[in-house]
């Protein structure tokens, strides 16, 4: 895989970032309450992204983009940042989240009685609403300028969906249809005899519930998957990077909300994603369209590009 933009991303990227876009950068890092160090990652890696996305936008068509990272690996301000850059460009975008498209909470109860108790807690694949997504991207796929398309939004905080009425409207037609989501792209397991945590060794002693997760993967999330046009990754250094990310992420909910996990809690409740995610780690890179590898402190230290696509 090649290791370096083209040419012309290159080049475009520097002017942006130290002309026209640089007062936007600084206002998102502000914003989002980043380290200075991201402005360097931003004309590095996102910003070239975001132009390289844009090139293979087709005029009259939707992209669509799968952005995949573990919990805390920075998948929705990378999204955020790419609708900045994009917006200014002139493009239309808009960004999902698998987050977002979670069953009910009683959805989620009922699955819990009928197929394993541990369905009562968000976040693995059978959790989800994929029909909702799916009907969510072909709407915005299937819009002109005058279309109103609801996107989806699911309150952390309380554990449920938000009403309908309240979700937010994207108008027009989208150029760019961000998809980020810590499981988008995760291909079954291929075997599950053996558990690989506490979490599964006493409360999935049977297999059932992973055996579930990984016929979800191998069905509706599968279509899912599919309808990505690009698929980018924010690799992890692996599973105690993600815990700490987490944490940082349940920090921020409690500053906010009020509301949020301890310590304790908070490692069960990591342990549900972790054979998946250890799983994208190992497998992803070989096939994800762009990589980002990401160290400890959370800053890119290096990407590739799928040779056919640079």
């Amino acid at each position: 895989m090649p290791k370096n933009w083209p040419a012309n991303i290159v080049e475009r990227s520097h002017l942006l970032a130290e002309e026209s876009l640089r007062k936007a950068i600084e206002d998102f890092i502000r914003q989002h309450q980043l380290p200075a160090e991201f402005h360097s990652v931003a004309e590095q890696y996102y910003l070239p992204l975001a132009l390289w996305l844009l090139e293979r936008q087709v005029s009259g068509q939707t992209l669509v983009v799968g952005i995949s990272g573990g919990q805390g690996s920075g998948k929705s301000t990378l999204a955020d940042f790419i609708r900045l850059v994009l917006s200014e460009q002139g493009a239309g975008c808009c960004a999902l989240s698998l987050d977002d498209l979670y069953l009910t909470r009683a959805e989620r109860q009922q699955l819990a009685q009928e197929v394993h108790p541990l369905l009562s807690t968000r976040g693995v694949p059978g959790t989800h609403d994929i029909k909702l997504g799916l009907e969510t991207l072909s709407a915005l796929c299937r819009a002109d300028e005058h279309t109103l398309t609801p996107l989806p939004r699911f309150d952390k905080s309380v554990d449920e969906r938000v009403p309908r009425a309240s979700w937010p409207i994207f108008k027009g037609k989208a150029d760019v249809v961000l998809l980020e989501g810590w499981c988008l792209g995760a291909r079954p397991s291929a075997s599950l005899q053996s558990p690989i945590n506490s979490l599964e060794k006493s409360e999935d002693k049977f297999g059932i519930w992973r055996n579930f997760i990984n016929q979800q993967l191998e069905g509706c999330y599968r279509e899912l998957f599919n309808r990505m046009d690009i698929t980018v990754m924010l690799r992890a250094p692996g599973m105690e990077s993600i815990l700490e990310w987490r944490k940082l992420q349940e920090q921020k909910l409690r500053e906010r909300t009020g509301a949020g996990m301890g310590d304790e809690e908070l490692v069960r409740f990591v342990q549900h994603y972790e054979r998946i995610s250890c799983n994208l780690i190992a497998d992803m890179p070989g096939w994800a369209d762009c990589v980002f590898v990401l160290g400890e402190d959370h800053l890119v230290k290096e990407f590739s590009l799928k040779a056919v696509l640079s």
